[in-house]
């Protein structure tokens, strides 16, 4: 854009799809200020994510992330469950499925140094919350905080899952729940230390574990000085849940119902780093982007997690902004791109994020039952032909 270099961009929003937002727009030669509503800093979020590697070389080689940037890779996905009247492993399936799993602290951490390096260097407001966005009488957005307004050309929404600025394009459209929860966790790795077994199969692969009614994903992330044990198990809710209660014994008690004793004993080791229950749910705004307003991230859609894209996704908007408003002539156009680009993208996520929770979670197969064909053809049927980093290969076996 040839007047990038005049544009000034507000982004709500601090968290990943924030800093990347605005990694995005100082790249492109506009001037931006991050508006963080928390005070505190946010690396200490430690739960584990993955990309895929194609995108977090690209991310390197942009300058979007560090190289140092610690990261925990795999190239193999392996399917358990737990032997049918018994207590051992099972194992069901192989598929390569290559993933750079990160540890959200350390990944926002990278983005918030790479937002604040240069000449071009990012102006982040920490304890900012915006009282509201609007639009001035020339057209261009106002952010208003208990300080003052400032006028932007583009305001980039990146305030979350619960966005308020996604009001402003897409008004009373919320997640819409899914009926089940999710339980995540970061252990440490000396939970496994009486696991040989375990501990050498995570070296190498993330780990999909099948139980009536749901299922748990476990693979190895970096954390502060040793790797951690990142956990997300799916499944219905307790029959009286109490919203404030601490979620760690009741993923404690589901485990020993319905995994391997070996993978209890790990879920039920010790004081979990991190432990968070939500509901999951989806949404996707009818269109990402109107000039001057821009969403990224969870504020333009959210998918249910089993496509691992809250992240990635919050990445790749960054990545199209970058490119949109270095290829366009006006703010209006980029925007326009940025919305059929992105829109698009957000809606196949969503529904394949769907199609995976009904075979997975709400309708799970007889996991006992299933071997590597078993697994390969229930697959493909649930992909319906769709690509997606995680399961491009559901027929590719991989040798032990």
């Amino acid at each position: 854009m040839a007047a990038a270099t005049a544009l000034r961009i507000g982004v709500v929003g601090g968290s990943i799809a924030g800093c990347a937002a605005a990694v995005a727009g100082s790249r492109a030669g506009a001037d931006v200020t991050v508006y963080e509503r928390s005070g505190a800093e946010l690396q200490d979020r430690g739960f584990g994510i993955v990309i895929p590697p194609p995108l977090h070389r690209e991310l390197v080689a942009s300058g979007y992330l560090d190289a140092r940037m610690e990261t925990a890779p795999v190239a193999t996905r392996v399917w358990l469950t737990r032997e049918p009247g018994g207590r051992s492993a099972r194992e069901l399936a192989r598929h390569s499925s290559p993933v750079t799993p990160c540890n959200w602290g350390l990944l926002w951490r990278s983005l918030r140094a790479s937002a604040g390096a240069g000449a071009g260097a990012v102006r982040y407001l920490r304890g900012e919350p915006v009282t509201s966005v609007g639009e001035g009488p020339d057209g261009r957005a106002v952010i208003t905080t208990a300080r003052g307004s400032e006028p932007y050309d583009i305001v980039v929404g990146a305030d979350g899952h619960a966005s308020r600025t996604r009001q402003l394009l897409a008004p009373g459209l919320t997640p819409e729940p899914a009926g089940y929860l999710v339980w995540r966790g970061a252990i440490p790795l000396s939970a496994l230390a009486d696991h040989p077994r375990e501990l050498e199969l995570l070296r190498g692969a993330w780990v999909t574990l099948g139980f009536p009614g749901g299922h748990g994903i476990f693979y190895l992330i970096p954390g502060a000085g040793d790797r951690l044990l990142a956990y997300a198990i799916y499944g219905r809710p307790p029959a009286a849940p109490d919203a404030d209660a601490d979620p760690g014994p009741y993923v404690r008690e589901l485990a020993r119902e319905h995994f391997p004793a070996a993978w209890a004993e790990i879920v039920g080791h010790g004081t979990h780093r991190t432990t968070a229950c939500h509901p999951v749910a989806d949404v996707q705004v009818p269109r990402a982007a109107r000039a001057p307003l821009l969403l990224a991230g969870d504020a333009a859609g959210v998918s249910r997690p089993h496509t691992a894209s809250g992240a990635v996704k919050a990445l790749q908007d960054a990545l199209c902004l970058e490119r949109v408003l270095r290829d366009e002539q006006t703010v209006g156009a980029a925007l326009e791109r940025y919305a059929d680009e992105r829109t698009a993208a957000g809606a196949h996520l969503v529904e394949l994020g769907r199609r995976m929770g009904r075979a997975q979670v709400e309708e799970t197969p007889d996991w006992a039952a299933m071997g590597q064909e078993e697994v390969d053809v229930w697959f493909r049927g649930v992909l319906a032909g769709t690509r997606h980093y995680l399961y491009e290969q559901p027929g590719a076996g991989v040798t032990a």
